[in-house]
């Protein structure tokens, strides 16, 4: 480690009270999504981003009516550049999101406590992912306030956003329409102990059986919406099991999934049933091709009603979320990040690098051709944080080493004057 990453390093180890603060705010401040009333947090955020020393900091509102259509109430992106040089060389852009799933029964803490036990802070959002906001914050903070001896050149974009929860249209993928940040590389909300490169897709699909009510003495003067339904069903899990023979050649993506989330239907328990609505999701391993998934799932929705005449069935895809990566392991960034990885964690054996099998805003960036890596603050395994469930908690060793690992990777990268 040279004397500049070492400046870096003693730095971000000697304003850890500050970023605690910091932290402490974003957990503090309520971003439950839904309900997707996420204008205060953004608010905040860009007051804070200010206070503590960046200095082109933009709060971006979004059209209202585009908000509501997603279901939120209300919605700002938090943009804040910072140019090293001249700024002709790389343009970074780190991005993670602020709003949270709700914070659920079963907390032993207050969620919006932001309390620290043993070295961990609690509540929602602390590992997803108001501490990589912290750790990218506080990267770029000790780009600009430590002293160092190499010139930098470049731009770092902190793209702060608050619709992960609801697919990060208006969020990544407005700022990149729109042109607010245009990057030749990314890094996303991720993990302290390995760096995700690649994550599946998903399809979402709302089915509805409409058939024909009848008082339940004479069923059969009906359509039965149900039971009709309950064939589709049949067919889902059968298809399921298949998907398991569907192997991805990628090491922390296994195969494709299905899920049904939702089902709701009928009148009254003395009234045959004419509609029934089920909720379905479909996950897809990246080698997948998600226009010919949607068609297969089609097909087999409507064979397995093809029998029941009368019965109506509507196939409405919700979301497709597209897949993301692989991105190789020799780009600049992911090289960078492996080589500081180990020198600030100590350790003998390499940064490990794989797929999730969830989905995330990395997708927005990957898609529109920008090498993207996974990377932030959190455990080994998300379940060791809690993530989205009760007693959400992070260990701060980890949003102290992280801040430090990136900050050496941004200097890398701004430190080769290349675009």
């Amino acid at each position: 480690m040279n004397h500049d990453k070492k400046t870096l390093v003693q730095w971000i180890g000697a304003h850890q009270e500050e970023m605690i603060s910091f932290f402490k705010k974003l957990v503090q401040t309520p971003s439950d999504n839904p309900r997707g009333d996420c204008y205060p947090i953004a608010a905040l955020l860009h007051k804070e981003l200010r206070e503590v020393g960046i200095k082109d900091v933009s709060l971006l509102e979004v059209d209202n009516e585009d908000v509501k259509a997603t279901g939120m109430i209300s919605l700002a992106n938090v943009l804040g550049s910072t140019v090293f040089g001249d700024g002709t060389g790389t343009s970074i852009v780190l991005n993670a999101h602020g709003d949270v799933v709700p914070p659920g029964l079963g907390w032993s803490v207050d969620p919006y406590g932001g309390e620290i036990i043993d070295g961990k802070m609690y509540g929602r959002g602390v590992a997803v992912s108001k501490s990589d906001i912290t750790a990218y914050t506080f990267a770029v903070l000790s780009l600009t306030q430590a002293k160092m001896n190499q010139p930098l050149n470049g731009k770092v974009d902190l793209a702060f956003t608050f619709d992960e929860e609801t697919g990060g249209d208006l969020g990544p993928k407005w700022l990149l329409d729109k042109g607010y940040i245009e990057p030749d590389q990314a890094i996303v909300a991720g993990f302290t102990y390995s760096a995700v490169n690649a994550h599946n897709g998903c399809l979402h699909f709302e089915i509805k059986t409409t058939g024909k009510s009848a008082h339940a003495a004479i069923p059969h003067t009906g359509i039965d919406a149900i039971e009709a339904t309950s064939k589709i069903l049949n067919s889902l899990y059968e298809y399921r099991h298949t998907l398991a023979k569907k192997k991805s050649s990628i090491p922390g993506i296994d195969f494709p999934t299905l899920n049904v989330g939702l089902v709701s239907g009928g009148i009254n328990t003395n009234v045959v049933p004419d509609e029934c609505i089920i909720r379905v999701d479909r996950r897809l391993i990246p080698e997948e091709n998600g226009e010919q998934a949607e068609v297969e799932f089609n097909e087999l929705v409507l064979q397995a009603v093809s029998d029941n005449p009368g019965v109506k069935v509507e196939i409405q895809k919700v979301l497709h979320a597209k897949s993301y990566g692989p991105v190789p392991e020799d780009t600049p960034l992911i090289q960078a990040l492996a080589a500081n990885w180990q020198e600030v964690m100590n350790e003998q054996d390499s940064l490990m690098i794989n797929g999730v099998p969830l989905y995330t805003d990395a997708r927005h960036f990957f898609n529109a051709g920008v090498p993207t890596i996974m990377f932030g603050v959190g455990p080994k395994v998300l379940e060791e944080a809690n993530g989205h469930r009760a007693d959400e908690n992070i260990r701060l060793d980890d949003l102290q080493a992280a801040t430090k690992i990136i900050a050496c990777t941004l200097y890398d990268l701004l430190a080769s004057g290349k675009a």
